[in-house]
Order: C-alpha cells, then structure tokens, then sequence
C-alpha cells in the first residue's frame, strides 16, 4: 500500500507508489466488470451519504482513497464497459486510450495558444487528419477536438448565424437584424439541437421540426422545401439545416444527397450530426450513410462512442475553417506570439480558450489498438444487430419497429389484443405500461440494460449493441433475458 511520507502536496515518488496501485485496481476492476451489476444499485442520495460533509484538512492515505473507490463509487456507476451494456449508445473506453488520458493529466499541459504547447496542437491537427483520412471524408475539410457533439452543433450554429448575417456579430447582433432566422432539422434529431438553437440566440420558435418518412423516420426532402418556401414566403431567412447521421431514438439517415441541395438554393449551413454513426465510416460498406456529405459545411462526430477513446472527445470538421476562425477568434493583448498567423490557433475554433491534451487519447487509442482492429469490432457489433432483429422478426408478439442501418435494433414485444396484425396500435395504455414494467424488470435486475424511448407516442425498447466486450454469447443472453421478462 502507498503510504504517504509526509503532509502537502504528492511527490513523484509517492505518485509513483500510488499510480502502481491504482493501475492494478483498473486493472481488476475492468476484468472483474462482468461480474457487477450493469445498472447501478443505489438509491438517490446513498453515495452522497456515505461522503463525509466537509472537506478532509490534512492529507489522507491513498489507501483509504482507494478503499472508498471501491466500496462508495463503484456501486453508484452504471458500468457502460459492461458486454451487456446495451443502454443509449456505446460509451466505451478502451483502455489504450485510457493510457493517452493518464498520460495528458501528468502532462499537465495547458493549450491556449500555439506556444502555450505546440505539441498538443500539432498532434491534434496529425489525428483529426488521420481519421478524416479514415473515414474518408472531403479532403481539404479540416477538424477539430471539441468535447462533445452538442458543443460542435453549437459552433456551428454559431457560424450559420454568422454567415446568414454577414457578421452581425460585429454590429448589434441578431436583435439589430431585420428579419428572424430559422433552422431546420426533424423531432428525432439530438436534444442538443434545440439547445443549441437557443444558446444561439435563435429562439426555439425559429426552430423548424421537417416532417419525416414514416418508415425510415429521415427527413423527407420535399417536406424541407416546402418549409423553406414557406417561412420565405413569411419575410424569414433560412440560415441553417442540421441533418442527423443516426438519429438518437432509431439511427435514421436523413438523405444528405437530397438536402443538401435544397439547402443550397438558399444560402444555408448544413450540418451533420454524425455523433454515434461516424465511427461507422471506417468501415468503407458504411459509407453511404453519408453520401453528398461534400456539400456540407461541417460535420460533428464522437470517438469517445462507439469507436471506444475515453470520453470527452468528439471531432467537428469544417469546409471552410477561416471562416469558423473569424467568427470565434478572440486576440487579447497578453496571447500574443510571433507565429501568429503561421499556426493553427485552436482558441479560435470553438468556446472555450483553455483546452486539455485530448489528442493524445485518440494518438495512443488509434497507435496501440490500430484501425484494422477497431474495425473488425465494428464490424462484429454490426452483425450482432442484424442478427438480433432476424430474432426478434422471425419470433410471434414481437416487431422490430424501425430499419436497422447501424448497431441498434428498436423492438417492442406485443401481447395479443393490443397491436393487430398490420401493426396499428389498439390499446396504448395497456401496450406502454406492459413494455415499461418489462424494460424495468431487466433493468432493474442488473443483468442487461437497455432504454426505452417513445416512437409514434407509443413506447418502444432501443437495444444499442457496441460495448467494446460484448460478444455474440452477450446478445443471446439478452435476447433471453427479453423475451423471458415479456412473457412473465
């Protein structure tokens, strides 16, 4: 055990001790998470209470840190690196880039200009570049680490207001414009969406809901046309469209080769929320997910989903970087360098001007694991989806209620007299508390977890298979624990 020598702060010697333990307790905790509850066991307040109420005043053994690791936080953590971990989307961390997140906090570095760490830039313009490479998106496209895709769909509503207004940020913003701008995007798009809408300074009631396809649930072209023509007609300017690349609730793909043209006739942004399926363009079948994309304007996707680099970490691309860099660029007195203008200044890509090494989690994650291995288990999470929507079709009183594009199958089980045979729902009340007290009981058993989500007003159960470790045996079991809990 690593025993502190002396009060104040940690030396490297006693960091040395402590970082050995440490190690081995992720170490075991990782081999061991099979073993745990998936869904965390604990009542709201429990973990609060079995915190002391103030701050320690001297310096604690690691050893009692430890224990208390172990007995209060692990307890309370839902383990999303769980193989039966099918809840909202991948989150995994794979722990190659878990070394690269280690490595970044002893580092310590801090990135607020070039000079600041002029490792931590170029390191980051070498990764984003190799995965725009391997997810072949338009060359000349350049990216940027943002923390999440809410964050990316934010600067880039940022820089659609910019560009529909001529920068009206240098003059009275959007209160002095003459006229309202809209967005465009659909129901089933990320929650973040409207947020962003509104952190913008749009307003949510210049947020446009296009109607969708009833079957595939991806916005309908023809039905965005009809929207822009409209708020047109009304003396409003469309300044940007955000299409989704997996939806949250079904894994739709709004059809960006028939969007984007129609965003086009009026001057619009269009941005592709690809947080979960991005990691999907790896794989080079996958890649018609986003056919047309060279039109867009910018694209958000997360590796620290399904693709496995340890949160946060989400990647925004961009047709035209100088024109992100005008809109956010911000040149204080004291951040001044001599290569300015010879460098990349990550400050001006986005919110924030302090920013973490998070590059190195995706250098390590992509060097130690490689692109041909993190493909194949793409690949296996996406024949495991397959095969679980083949189950639940070919079995009587259960539907698969929406295409499966990606790795995640959206089912409901329907007893007899609530649904009729053509799908047409008969008894709502009956079906949603029937498919919620199910979903409860594999969850709450901690054996699975999946999520619930409404479709069409009714409840349905979003089974999202991609946790690094979940196998083919993983799934059987779910299929099992599903179809037992329904039936009883």
């Amino acid at each position: 055990m690593a025993v502190r020598k002396r009060r104040g702060d940690m030396d490297p010697e006693e960091f040395r001790a402590a970082g050995h333990e440490l190690i081995d307790w992720i170490a075991d905790y990782r081999a061991r998470i099979p073993q745990l509850p998936v869904q965390a066991q604990v009542k709201p307040g429990e973990v609060a209470g079995k915190l002391p109420g103030r701050a320690p005043e001297q310096a604690e053994p690691f050893s009692r840190v430890l224990a208390d690791l172990e007995a209060v936080v692990v307890p309370g953590v839902t383990q999303v690196q769980h193989p039966r971990f099918f809840g909202w989307f991948p989150s995994n961390a794979t722990l190659a880039s878990v070394l690269g997140d280690l490595a970044t906090s002893g580092l310590g570095a801090l990135g607020i200009t070039w000079q600041s760490a002029p490792a931590l830039t170029e390191v980051e313009e070498v990764v984003v570049e190799w995965l725009r490479e391997l997810t072949a998106l338009p060359e000349g496209w350049k990216g940027v680490i943002q923390d999440t895709a809410s964050n990316g769909c934010l600067v880039a509503l940022l820089a659609a207001r910019e560009r529909a207004t001529g920068y009206s940020e240098t003059r009275g913003g959007l209160q002095a414009e003459p006229a309202p701008l809209t967005v465009y995007t659909t129901e089933h798009a990320h929650s973040s969406i409207p947020k962003a809408v509104a952190l913008a300074g749009y307003g949510r009631d210049n947020l446009r809901f296009v109607d969708v396809d009833p079957v595939s649930y991806a916005m309908r072209p023809e039905a965005l046309a009809a929207a822009l023509a409209a708020d047109v007609a009304a003396g409003r300017r469309p300044a940007a469209v955000v299409a989704s690349v997996g939806t949250t609730g079904t894994t739709a793909v709004d059809p960006l080769a028939q969007i984007i043209p129609v965003a086009r006739q009026y001057g619009m942004w269009v941005h592709v929320d690809a947080a979960m399926a991005g990691s999907a363009l790896l794989l080079p079948e996958m890649r018609w997910l986003v056919a047309g994309v060279e039109g867009a304007d910018s694209l958000a996707w997360n590796p620290h989903k399904w693709l496995g680099t340890v949160l946060d970490c989400s990647l925004l691309y961009v047709a035209d970087p100088e024109h992100l860099i005008r809109v956010m660029s911000t040149s204080p007195s004291y951040l001044r360098s001599a290569v300015d203008g010879a460098v990349t200044q990550y400050k001006d890509w986005g919110i924030p001007l302090g920013r973490r090494f998070r590059a190195l989690k995706l250098w390590f994650h992509l060097r130690l694991d490689g692109a041909e291995a993190i493909r194949a288990r793409l690949r296996r999470d996406l024949d495991n989806a397959r095969w679980l929507a083949g189950q639940v079709a070919a079995t009587p009183g259960w539907r698969v209620l929406a295409p499966v594009n990606l790795q995640t199958v959206v089912l409901r089980h329907e007893p007899a007299g609530l649904v009729s045979a053509a799908g047409a729902v008969l008894d709502a009340g009956a079906l949603n508390a029937h498919t919620l007290s199910w979903v409860d009981a594999v969850n709450t058993s901690g054996a699975a977890l999946v999520t619930p989500s409404l479709l069409d007003g009714t409840w349905a159960v979003r089974v999202s298979i991609g946790a690094e470790r979940t196998e083919r045996a993983d799934v059987e079991e779910l299929w099992r624990l599903l179809h037992q809990a329904a039936s009883s």
